[in-house]
């Protein structure tokens, strides 16, 4: 008959092991191999640093200026996990006080298409929080004005409104092709006072210009009581911050504005995945274009579809 000690080892091997360190045999106690073994964990290296990570995804003003004329948002490169420390980084920014902030400062990559200020070097922010219109859009959008308009070589005379402006790249565009009168609606008081302002001061067409720092919501329930005396606007243009209006409910407030007549014609830049009426008011959709990720749809009086065709 077996000891206790045989049978505690036989029954309980790990416990005899342990407690008679000298009798461990040489083999194990199975000759089959066990169904999961255990895995030997390997020190993890990380082959650059967040801050190296970070710098390699720095892109330079030429290849940022290239991007955006074939209507690719530079930040859409960067990886996923850079990205949401970006947006919480842009959070974090948000609840500081102004005087913790860092500096906005400005770059020259725009300029002017056409007409008296071809060729002219526009200021823009850095950074994404004041997105202008890509120049490869601005170019098709006053090209498709021109022979709605029924004259290929030229702007149709009139008045603009620029809602959204930010740089005034859009209305800067309209002057020099022959505009009378633009009106540019920007509620970020940094914009007006460092881009939008010198800009039209450089073009030289302060003097033919009205700004209107207020929100274009408020701008357009308030039009009514100011602007409408003077008539419709002949041209207007809609560039927001994609993320920031209901296209929906704007495009409803345009269209019962007095601001819009038969005459108009609008341009609305709008993102992938929106869906767009095809009329605005008593207005048509005369054309709707996409450049990469970004449309842009004209809307126009029913005579400027002929004049097209």
């Amino acid at each position: 008959m077996a000891s206790s000690s045989t049978l505690s080892s036989l029954v309980f091997p790990h416990l005899f092991l342990l407690n008679n360190p000298s009798k461990s045999p040489l083999l194990p106690f199975s000759t089959t191999s066990s169904p999961n073994p255990p895995r030997i964990r390997r020190p993890s290296i990380e082959a650059s640093s967040s801050n190296s990570r970070r710098d390699a995804y720095v892109i330079d003003e030429k290849t940022q200026l290239l991007l955006e004329r074939y209507g690719i948002d530079p930040s859409e490169l960067e990886p996923r996990r850079d990205k949401k420390s970006r947006r919480k980084r842009e959070e974090v920014e948000k609840q500081l006080p102004e005087e913790t902030k860092a500096p906005r400062t400005t770059h020259k990559l725009l300029q002017v298409l056409g007409g008296k200020a071809r060729r002219k070097k526009l200021l823009s922010p850095k950074g994404m929080d004041v997105r202008p219109m890509m120049e490869v859009v601005k170019g098709a959008a006053f090209g498709i004005l021109q022979v709605a308009g029924g004259s290929p070589a030229f702007l149709r005379q009139g008045r603009w409104l620029d809602l959204y402006s930010g740089t005034g790249s859009v209305g800067i565009e309209a002057i020099s092709r022959g505009c009378s009168e633009v009106h540019f609606v920007e509620m970020d008081p940094w914009v007006v006072t460092e881009v939008l302002r010198p800009n039209l001061e450089w073009t030289g067409f302060l003097d033919v210009s009205v700004i209107h720092r207020v929100r274009v919501e408020s701008f357009l329930e308030q039009a009514e009581h100011s602007l409408c005396k003077d008539g419709p606007f002949d041209y207007i243009s809609v560039t927001p911050p994609y993320t920031a209006v209901d296209y929906s409910t704007l495009m409803e407030q345009l269209a019962m504005s007095c601001l819009v007549g038969k005459d108009t014609f609008i341009l609305v830049e709008y993102p992938l995945g929106t869906a767009m009426l095809d009329s605005c008011g008593c207005l048509v959709k005369v054309a709707d274009r996409r450049f990469g990720r970004t449309h842009l749809a004209v809307y126009g009086p029913t005579w400027s579809q002929k004049k097209r065709k």
